[in-house]
């Protein structure tokens, strides 16, 4: 087995839903996080944002709704020197979609966007291979993350695509989050490749996950085709953080301290590009604000008479 690291020498990098979503609360949040660092944990950073705005075909995982302009989000994360991830993780794409005017001109944007700045490189959450060959030839600045959306979930498949050279990272079915014995076997480069889906709320159990996927990547397609319909055990109630926390998936504050940054590990992806701006800063109060100023920073958040938080 692999020598544990020294956790003092590891940081966590969190990688942030809500790129075209929650612009305007990432304004606010981003200039408390760089004006009050002395409020957050000194181990973690952020690793990028992500999400996609609407009307995007490419899309998938969950359909975007952003309507923020493409210049005024890119330029955000240039100034905070922040990597912006689209995620373009439509698994039914064809020859004939790789046209698509829109999602070039975003493509185009953040590969140009790298030239600025140096320090942020952006890249693409990917599930499909015939997009990923199509951007590699044509937007050759964009790094490209192996999108939880294919459902690894068998460990020797989820070797395999960590092994793939064209990804930077991967992010494997959360069920494989606590297979530790397997994880901590990995090697450095790959646990270095390794970016875990932290706080899922999907049942643990779901045997149609790659299915309600294809719905979304279908729907981003045709936007009359009819809703996948959830099976799960009370699935009707949405996505609760209280209710992920209790998922055998779930990802801690205190798994990541003591079990994920000894082995090595140090990519987390928060999700909820689907939520509202209130539940996201609860994630970002649990998993990256010193207790001591958590009401602080809710306070800042809360009172900005500019936000919508619900």
């Amino acid at each position: 087995m692999e020598k544990l690291v020294n956790t003092e020498d590891k940081k966590a990098y969190f990688h942030l839903p809500g790129l075209f979503e929650f612009y305007e609360f990432y304004k606010e949040f981003l200039a408390l996080f760089r004006k009050h660092r002395d409020y957050f944990y000194d181990w973690c950073e952020i690793g990028s944002i992500y999400g996609a705005p609407a009307g995007c075909i490419w899309g998938g995982g969950r359909v975007g709704f952003g309507d923020n302009n493409p210049k005024n989000v890119a330029s955000l994360m240039s100034e905070y020197e922040i990597s912006a991830r689209l995620t373009f993780s439509n698994s039914l794409l064809q020859e004939k979609h790789l046209q698509d005017k829109k999602c070039n001109e975003l493509c185009d944007l953040f590969n140009r966007d790298f030239n600025r700045n140096l320090k942020a490189q952006n890249g693409v959450i990917i599930y499909s291979d015939l997009l990923l060959d199509y951007l590699k030839q044509t937007y050759p600045n964009l790094y490209f993350v192996s999108s939880t959306t294919k459902v690894i979930t068998n460990f020797e498949k989820f070797k395999e695509e960590l092994n793939r050279e064209e990804f930077l990272y991967v992010v494997p079915d959360f069920r494989l989050n606590k297979t530790y014995e397997k994880l901590s076997r990995l090697s450095y480069k790959e646990k270095k490749k390794v970016e875990f889906l932290c706080n899922e709320c999907c049942y643990f159990g779901c045997k149609d996950r790659k299915a309600c996927y294809e719905n979304v990547s279908l729907k981003s397609l045709d936007s009359n085709c009819t809703d996948h319909i959830c099976k799960a055990p009370n699935s009707q109630e949405g996505y609760k953080f209280s209710k992920a926390m209790t998922n055998p998936g779930f990802i801690s504050l205190e798994n990541i301290k003591n079990s994920y940054l000894p082995m090595g590990f140090s990519n987390f992806k928060i999700e909820g590009r689907g939520l509202g701006s209130a539940i996201l800063l609860e994630f970002l109060l649990y998993y990256m604000t010193k207790p001591e100023y958590q009401l602080i920073v809710r306070e800042e958040i809360y009172l900005d008479s500019t936000l919508e938080l619900f």
